[in-house]
């Protein structure tokens, strides 16, 4: 069909169009009238239904994950606790305050068992502090052999309270005899009363940050 048969065609009487103008007609309409019910209706639904899709897989991912929680909850429990004894165990390592006399006694008995000369046994003035345990750096210098030297830091090594040795240096200073300056630290657990001081100093200083 021409375009001038188009023109001539009379809108006001479609019964009297050609059949296939008709069925184009119908056509044209049924595609329009699926467009837009697209884009004003299926869209929006289309587009709701992704979400939810979206949350679906989100809630099935941490139902997942709290399923395997509870599933794995006892082997946690467990591991929670063998943690909390394990941390007791190294709780138990370190002394109170008034233990602390005690340890710098095994440490200057470390030295002399093993026939070393201490030329310097120097607690720091002040411990520092951390979270719930103390430090105390002690400055020492002993002289002695080889051997006695080694035997010394494996014995301090094996104290029933932690005590490391740090910054070693070894000198000779005659033939066979050896000096080693070091600095051993021992620690000890804070008691309530400091802890709660502690804390309560921190807070001032958390507020000004």
């Amino acid at each position: 069909m021409t375009l001038d048969e188009l023109r001539s065609l009379d809108p006001r009487n479609i019964g009297s169009w050609p059949i296939s103008v008709k069925l184009a007609t119908l056509l044209l309409l049924l595609v329009l009238v699926i467009f837009l019910g697209y884009w004003f209706d299926l869209r929006n639904q289309l587009s709701e239904i992704n979400s939810l899709r979206e949350r679906e897989s989100k809630l099935r991912t941490a139902f997942v994950d709290k399923k395997r929680q509870a599933v794995n909850l006892p082997a946690y429990q467990k591991q929670l606790e063998d943690i909390e004894q394990a941390f007791g165990a190294l709780l138990r390592q370190l002394p109170d305050r008034a233990e602390m006399a005690a340890v710098l006694t095994d440490i200057n008995q470390a030295g002399l068992g093993r026939g070393l000369q201490f030329e310097l046994f120097k607690p720091a003035a002040q411990e520092t502090t951390a979270d719930f345990y103390a430090e105390l750096p002690i400055t020492i210098r002993v002289t002695g052999s080889y051997h006695e030297l080694g035997a010394f830091a494996s014995d301090v090594s094996q104290l029933p309270r932690i005590v490391t040795l740090n910054d070693i240096a070894v000198t000779t200073t005659r033939e066979g005899i050896l000096t080693m300056d070091a600095v051993a630290k021992t620690y000890r657990y804070l008691d309530s009363d400091e802890i709660a001081k502690q804390r309560k100093a921190a807070k001032p200083a958390a507020k000004k940050k």
